[in-house]
């Protein structure tokens, strides 16, 4: 895990990360969106949240990692049906 981790991975799509920003997706030069999809094909979620949701996972990892914690597994918390 430490050290540089590989990507393009994925033909004629990019992700980037700012702090700023947060993470951008495009494909195949043009903008495009993050989806969260079941083994079944069922669209679950899709758009800006499914990105903040997956960076704000991944920071929260990456924090624990650095505080020595890293053993610790991360979630997301699902959003509860009023």
């Amino acid at each position: 895990m430490i050290g540089r981790q590989y990507t393009g991975a994925i033909n004629d799509v990019v992700i980037s990360a700012q702090s700023h920003t947060g993470l951008k997706v495009t494909a195949h030069g043009k903008p495009a969106l993050l989806a969260i999809v079941t083994a079944d094909g069922e669209v679950i979620a899709v758009g800006e949240l499914v990105a903040k949701e997956a960076e704000a996972v991944a920071i929260n990892a990456y924090r624990n990692f650095l505080a020595g914690q890293g053993h610790l597994k991360v979630y997301s918390k699902p959003l509860r049906k009023q």
